[in-house]
């Protein structure tokens, strides 16, 4: 899950939102957001849809598993 962890961080600077913003934005919790940027906890699978969706990402690269 790091590079999730790096990777949620960069597309939120790259869009220079809050964590608050994407809260917002997307519907999901900004306590939720905190936890991910942390790695406390790791995104359900909805989430993920959802956050790739927002970004226009794949969700394989907001995991990590392509570089595209």
């Amino acid at each position: 899950m790091d590079k999730f962890i790096e990777r949620l961080k960069e597309l939120r600077n790259e869009k220079g939102i809050s964590q608050a913003q994407l809260a917002k934005a997307t519907g999901l919790t900004q306590t939720a957001i905190a936890y991910w940027d942390t790695g406390k906890r790791n995104p359900t699978a909805p989430a993920v849809i959802i956050l790739a969706r927002y970004f226009e990402v794949s969700t394989d690269y907001l995991l990590g598993e392509k570089d595209y």
